[in-house]
């Protein structure tokens, strides 16, 4: 989704970006000079409510994955105003235009994936596994503690 764009004014890229809560009219990207391969290219600046350019993120230089190997920009906004940083990418060049584009983040899923291979039967795992994730159970058919376990328990608690 297409959400500004910059320009360039005055030889300096100049631009907006707008959503339903989020209105940047007034943002420049600053070029950052470095020799380091992992800085990034732009500095993105907003005008603040004390008329002063405050830095509210960055761009890397990126390459689409797809056959067509296009070069584009990366990189997110961010500020305490914001509930979270604010992902962005723009495509174009600095002499038509550089359309900003925005895209939620795919969230990853850090417990592992939710695609049952096997029906679980909850006697060691699922079918087909050896013990399934969690490893073996200490508890019985019963519920009981199972084994040795049970015998080495002291439920007294001293106060």
């Amino acid at each position: 989704m297409n959400i500004g764009e910059f320009q360039l004014r005055n030889g300096r890229l100049m631009g907006s970006i707008a959503t339903r809560t989020i209105d940047l009219p007034h943002l420049g990207l600053r070029p950052i000079e470095s020799e380091n391969d992992r800085a990034p290219i732009y500095e993105i600046v907003a005008l603040n409510v004390g008329n002063r350019w405050v830095q509210i993120g960055a761009l890397w230089e990126a390459v689409a994955r797809n056959t067509t190997g296009e070069a584009f920009l990366q990189g997110s906004i961010d500020d305490p105003s914001l509930p979270e940083p604010l992902p962005i990418a723009l495509f174009g060049t600095e002499q038509e235009g550089l359309r900003v584009a925005w895209r939620r983040p795919q969230r990853r899923d850090d417990f592992g994936s939710a695609t049952r291979t096997g029906r679980r039967d909850y006697e060691g795992g699922s079918e087909g596994s050896a013990g399934g994730g969690f490893g073996d159970s200490t508890a019985d058919g019963d519920g009981s503690l199972s084994g040795s376990l049970g015998e080495e328990l002291d439920d007294e608690i001293a106060f």
